[in-house]
């Protein structure tokens, strides 16, 4: 029988755009997800996503019981604060290039918001200005493959953040993803979480881009020191899960299978 598990993108990226990943994660697992975080308007983006994460929770709590979370970028920090909050809903997370915010960056993010440099720690700045129109999808293609963030995607990611990423309008495309909330999120980062990632009661693995910029060092041993938890460096950037699909799906099914058989025996 396959396994749940709950799958949450990165800030801006459809789930849709993840579709290679999930096939790849089938048929072990039943990947379910939200086609969008923050577009929901029951759940809107506020300072430190007290919301988003109200929203994940209330789709978690509709679902068959505890899963493995998954999540990447902005999607592994949902999942870390949801178990946190509601620990019973989870088996364990893993995040996918998702920085575990420790109290120094916290404190960063907090000056950073009171003294206005938040658009140059995050992507906010940019994403400023960003095209959000096109004439059409042969446009589209040409605009985004010039694009350093995409130059390394599996060729079938990129065509998925085309199909998924854009919707059709009367003069053409546009993305799908408000781009006015990609920047909110971005700009209401967290400088709190609901608890202490120590309190953390569910198995939480991190694995991180050779080459990201988001994720440091020091956010990695900040998750090895849990009493859960595991780090593990992996070959690509930040956007890796896209750049290396397969890869990725079998990483994440090593560590399941592994956090699995660890509670059989500890059973």
């Amino acid at each position: 029988m396959s396994q749940p598990l709950f799958f949450a993108h990165a800030n801006g990226f459809p789930s849709g755009t993840y579709r290679k990943l999930f096939d790849a994660l089938a048929p072990d697992y039943r990947v379910m997800h939200l086609p969008q975080h923050g577009h929901d308007p029951r759940f809107p983006v506020t300072d430190n996503w007290p919301e988003l994460i109200d929203e994940l929770i209330h789709h978690l709590e509709a679902g068959e019981g505890p899963v493995w979370g998954v999540g990447h970028s902005l999607g592994g920090l949902l999942h870390l604060y949801a178990a946190l909050r509601r620990p019973e809903l989870y088996r364990g997370v893993i995040m996918l290039d998702s920085p575990a915010l420790t109290p120094f960056d916290q404190w960063l993010i907090r000056a950073a918001k009171r003294f206005g440099f938040i658009d140059r720690l995050t992507p906010a700045g940019r994403t400023l200005g960003r095209r959000e129109a096109f004439d059409d999808l042969a446009a589209a293609r040409a605009y985004f493959a010039g694009k350093s963030l995409f130059r390394s995607f599996d060729p079938d990611c990129f065509d998925a953040y085309l199909q998924h990423g854009l919707h059709p309008v009367d003069d053409g495309l546009r993305l799908r993803f408000d781009a006015a909330t990609e920047i909110d999120i971005y700009r209401s980062v967290p400088h709190v979480s609901p608890a202490s990632t120590r309190q953390l009661r569910v198995p939480l693995a991190l694995l991180h881009g050779q080459r990201s910029a988001v994720v440091r060092r020091h956010h990695a041993v900040a998750v090895q020191r849990l009493p859960q938890g595991e780090a593990h460096q992996v070959e690509g950037g930040h956007m890796f899960p896209l750049e290396q699909p397969q890869a990725t799906a079998e990483r994440i099914k090593a560590i399941v299978a592994r956090w699995h058989l660890q509670r059989t025996h500890c059973a």
